[in-house]
């Protein structure tokens, strides 16, 4: 623990709390989607392809750019042969039947925890049940979920959007969920389906993704001990702004952050106690940027609160395992190996 020493300048000497939430920043989902990338690159030599963001996190994906991955959103822009990577958020099985039409070298690095929304999604539709995905419209999970799905999926992200869905009370009906959406977030979507539908079905909430809810969980409990909230991660980034909302519901200025440059030293005026999070596709080294520019204000004691800890970890797929090397060929048989 950074202990205050007072000092003339910045804010008067003041000393500043910055408590850290815990847990906070990397999940394993994309622990294991950017090191896929880092390995393939190092194994297979640059560049290698990456359709849409890795995951939504500017300073990761530049990052990853600098070592020699390309960005792409649509398949067409990958070149006859490249080494290609699915994003963290999942595809359509119409992008990987293309990469297969292509014959496309492909790493799939989608969640395991989205994968499981998608076999939950088929078997839901194949036993008859019309499928309602609880999410946001245009994510990239939600866009390659219904996409994973041989049935439509109707989207809803409110209980008025449940109230308003064109089907009779009676209707077989089962609900799956956006991986960045907690169990907090759910359920009065979920409870308003109950109500309105007498044969609904779903996942029981522990199913549902445990890095979004531990990191709202942890939030919440900083909220009791921090006068403003930080939260770093991107504008794009679904969890790390519902981070940044869950502070400003509990009534303490919030601020998402990319990283230190974004600090406005007017936020801290009258405030002792920062609470501090990031979200799931953020890295530390951007909580500790933060952290840097806020000594540049003046005195800082930097705490962690108590909090769950994680152990989960999720394989990489067996091509990637061992020591990276780089190989003269970069033919492999399947996707999602």
């Amino acid at each position: 623990m950074a202990r205050c020493r007072r000092h003339s300048s910045g804010r008067k000497g003041l000393c500043l709390q910055v408590i850290l939430a815990n847990p906070r920043g990397f999940c394993a989902g994309v622990v294991r989607a950017i090191e896929i990338v880092e390995r393939a690159i190092d194994r297979y030599g640059a560049p290698v392809y990456v359709r849409h963001e890795i995951v939504h996190n500017r300073h990761v994906v530049d990052t990853l750019r600098a070592k020699g991955a390309v960005f792409v959103e649509e398949l067409s822009d990958v070149p006859d042969g490249a080494m290609t990577v699915f994003s963290a958020h999942g595809v359509a099985r119409t992008v990987e039947e293309e990469a297969r039409a292509r014959g496309l070298p492909v790493f799939d690095a989608t969640c395991p925890l989205v994968t499981k929304v998608h076999l939950q999604g088929r078997r839901y539709a194949k036993a008859g049940r019309t499928l309602v995905m609880i999410g946001h419209e245009g994510h990239a999970e939600v866009v390659g979920t219904r996409g994973q799905v041989d049935a439509p999926v109707l989207l809803v992200s409110t209980e008025a959007d449940v109230a308003a869905l064109d089907l009779p009370d009676d209707a077989p009906v089962a609900y799956i969920t956006q991986t960045t959406l907690s169990v907090d977030d759910t359920k009065g979507v979920i409870a308003a389906l109950a109500r309105r539908f007498v044969n609904l079905v779903g996942p029981d909430v522990s199913e549902i993704c445990y890095a979004t809810q531990n990191r709202q969980s942890a939030v919440r409990d900083l909220c009791k001990v921090a006068d403003l909230l930080l939260v770093v991660g991107s504008e794009n980034s679904s969890n790390s702004s519902r981070l940044r909302d869950l502070g400003a519901d509990e009534g303490l200025p919030s601020y998402l952050v990319a990283d230190g440059n974004a600090i406005d030293p007017a936020w801290f005026e009258g405030i002792l106690r920062v609470g501090l999070t990031a979200g799931a596709s953020a890295p530390d080294e951007l909580v500790d940027s933060v952290i840097d520019a806020l000594r540049k204000l003046g005195p800082v004691e930097v705490t962690q609160l108590d909090g769950v800890e994680e152990s989960l970890e999720f394989g990489l797929p067996r091509e990637l395992r061992g020591a990276p090397a780089k190989a003269a060929s970069t033919k492999f048989a399947t996707i999602g190996a």
